[in-house]
């Protein structure tokens, strides 16, 4: 049954998918003692040859640099008032703070801590702290206001009467907030895709996704010379080969001409 899983959806699904299924099928098994029957021969054997003739490449997000987020600013702000506001601050808290989709709608009132020269965001759990360990995140006030995450985020939780609870929330077609909800994971890549198909059109936004505010501060921040452990240091990656994904490319830019 697995093994004729993985057949069917071959090339419909990303091979990364159906690994990440095959994990979640095995899990399910071990934990109430039971054989997995992804260890079969016939299952190992048919998701081998899924990866060879498919190859394992993982499509990589495109990521929004400083100068996307600007132009996407300019679209965000022609909608109605509250949209704007929660929009504009998702896009520049979510580059700023590096976050996982995930983790910027988890975000309360109460994990935000303020400094002089920004603010001290604690992210309870994520995808690589599944025991709820915790890391706190800064983010620094911008030079330029309009572009500042920090002023971004008070504008919003001010014109939306926030004063506890989920940071992001939804915003219905009366430009109203949905008390006490929180935004899902999901709503984030739509807000990113949205803004992106504006700015630059459909397909365009098809390359995007929430994770392209990430992949963005770190493309930036390896532009500019930040080191690699302070760039891990704010996104919270453990591992140097996630980080030298969007790292690389800008390395390979910098490679002069011998002719």
């Amino acid at each position: 049954m697995v093994a004729e899983y993985l057949a069917k959806f071959a090339g419909v699904l990303a091979v990364a998918t159906l690994a990440h299924r095959l994990i979640a099928i095995h899990r399910a098994h071990t934990d109430r003692g039971l054989e997995s029957p992804t260890r079969d021969r016939l299952v190992k054997r048919t998701m081998q040859g899924i990866r060879r003739t498919l190859g394992v490449t993982q499509r990589q997000a495109r990521a929004l640099v400083k100068d996307d987020l600007v132009e996407l600013l300019v679209q965000v702000a022609k909608q109605k008032p509250l949209k704007a506001a929660r929009d504009k601050a998702i896009l520049l808290l979510g580059f700023a703070g590096a976050f996982r989709r995930s983790e910027l709608v988890a975000l309360r009132m109460e994990d935000i801590t303020p400094h002089a020269h920004g603010i001290e965001l604690l992210i309870r759990r994520s995808k690589t702290d599944q025991e709820g360990e915790g890391r706190t995140v800064f983010v620094p006030l911008a030079k330029s206001e309009e572009r500042c995450p920090v002023k971004a985020l008070d504008r919003w939780l001010e014109l939306a009467g926030i004063g506890e609870g989920p940071l992001f929330r939804p915003v219905n077609r009366h430009d109203r907030v949905v008390r006490e909800l929180a935004l899902t994971p999901q709503s984030v890549a739509l807000i990113v895709k949205s803004a992106v198909g504006k700015a630059k059109g459909a397909d365009a936004a098809k390359l995007v996704s929430g994770h392209s505010l990430r992949a963005g501060f770190v493309t930036e921040a390896a532009t500019v010379g930040m080191p690699t452990s302070a760039i891990m240091g704010q996104t919270g990656h453990k591992s140097l080969e996630m980080v030298y994904r969007y790292i690389r490319p800008v390395e390979k830019r910098r490679i002069q001409s011998l002719l």
